[in-house]
């Protein structure tokens, strides 16, 4: 449940199309729905701009899709992280318009409403294109995360895949594209030495992604956590290890700020 469809409802309770009473019951439901094993939360949309999304992991194939199903009667998308290819073609069973994007891990799903129209200027408009680079092509999985909920959410993204510090002349032969950014996420493993590389070439804000990859030092993301934490460029924000979500939620709100700032040509 959107500030668009709330202000439909209410335009055709206005002009008469829909009686009080049918607007109450379209309404009712907009704080939260009890299913016994979870509160969907119908409001989120409404206070965040974007529906709830469901975390997989921990929860039965039949729970992920009970949850889905009542997303979509109240949003025009929804989305499932984390979700195996069993899980996804459970749900696509049962929801016809499901969406899996296998290396992301990620389920999208279409709902019966249309989607929110932005203008230009308008607080849900994105100012400019968020670049998703990764090290290397191990840590796809969780650029590809982040890249699925960037393009899902609404911002044009661009990807810039295996061009860590192991061989930097591959990164500087994409300057073009490190400067159009208007947010850059850097996804990285091993040392996580990518994010701060980065940070020291733009004038944007670079959000930093550590991965569980690499050999037993690197402590399954811990290493480049670290790193990332200490680096010494300035504009670097890190997310916790594997979080390509919520790298990409964060470079989205950034991207929705109006006046933040065109991309450099």
């Amino acid at each position: 449940m959107d500030s668009e469809r709330i202000r439909h409802v209410l335009e055709s309770v206005r002009e008469g199309d829909t009686s009080i009473d049918a607007a109450l019951q379209i309404l009712k439901v907009l704080p939260f729905e009890d299913l016994g094993f979870a509160r969907v939360d119908h409001h989120r949309a409404l206070r965040q701009g974007v529906p709830e999304v469901v975390y997989c992991p921990g929860k039965t194939d039949e729970q992920i899709v009970g949850i889905l199903e009542k997303l979509i009667k109240q949003s025009h998308k929804a989305l499932a992280t984390r979700a195996s290819s069993t899980t996804a073609e459970i749900v696509a069973q049962r929801i016809p318009s499901a969406t899996y994007h296998a290396t992301a891990r990620i389920i999208s799903v279409t709902g019966d409403l249309p989607s929110p129209v932005h203008r230009t200027g308008d607080p849900g408009s994105c100012v400019g294109t968020v670049l998703v680079a990764s090290a290397g092509t191990a840590d796809i999985p969780v650029a590809e995360e982040a890249a699925v909920t960037l393009t899902e959410l609404g911002s044009p993204v661009e990807r810039l895949y295996d061009v860590g510090v192991a061989g930097l002349h591959r990164l500087l032969s994409r300057h073009d594209t490190l400067m159009r950014a208007n947010v850059v996420v850097v996804v990285a493993g091993m040392e996580g030495a990518l994010a701060s590389v980065v940070g020291g070439l733009v004038a944007r804000p670079v959000i930093a992604v550590p991965t569980s990859v690499g050999y037993g030092a690197s402590l399954n993301g811990l290493s480049a956590l670290l790193t990332m934490l200490n680096s010494c460029a300035s504009g670097v924000g890190v997310v916790n290890i594997d979080n390509g979500f919520g790298a990409a939620f964060l470079a989205h709100r950034i991207n929705q700020v109006p006046g933040f700032g065109q991309s450099v040509e």
